[in-house]
């Protein structure tokens, strides 16, 4: 069940419609103005890398370029 992004060419408006199996025409209107002039938008998909980003802990750098996992920048 995809979810397109469209720009209204009329009010300026961005917004996005569900559509139950395929894209039909009909069904997009402007939920600002309720006109049927758009222009389709090219949405990058949202996709999972395996892990959430609240267990991932950056490593602390500090100003002497010494990080917290073990790597310091000395010459």
């Amino acid at each position: 069940m995809p979810i397109f992004d469209y720009h209204c060419n009329d009010c300026e408006a961005t917004y996005e419609i569900f559509h139950l199996v395929r894209e039909v025409k009909e069904d997009i209107i402007c939920p600002s103005c309720n006109s049927q002039h758009y222009k389709k938008l090219f949405s990058a998909p949202n996709v999972s890398v395996g892990h959430s980003a609240q267990n991932y802990t950056a490593p602390f750098c500090d100003a002497d370029g010494c990080c917290g996992g073990g790597r310091c920048n000395i010459n």
